[in-house]
């Protein structure tokens, strides 16, 4: 499957590019040939084969949630640079 000169440019507009004349001739010459490859990959008797989004299989590492007890206030305010009675206090970021 051949691109044309007209579709590169048409996808160069949609996609806000500014394209100079090289890269035109380019991208149109370089899109024909993933096409034509492509083209060449969908010859292949695939029936038998299962489809795959990795080459190995895929699953969750996380551990299991467990509940647990939070930490004390004072322990969590022990190390804060500057604080209120029961709070971290920080710089105003908003005027």
């Amino acid at each position: 499957m051949k691109i044309t000169r007209k579709e590169v440019e048409h996808v160069a507009r949609l996609a806000r590019l500014a394209l100079r004349e090289e890269e035109v001739e380019q991208l149109t010459r370089q899109l024909s040939d993933i096409l034509t490859y492509v083209e060449k990959l969908n010859e292949l008797d695939t029936r038998d084969v299962e489809p795959t989004s990795h080459v190995l299989p895929v699953r969750n590492v996380l551990r299991e949630d467990e509940v647990c007890g939070s930490i004390d206030r004072g322990k969590a305010l022990v190390n804060a640079p500057d604080r209120t009675e029961e709070f971290f206090r920080v710089p105003k970021v908003i005027e």
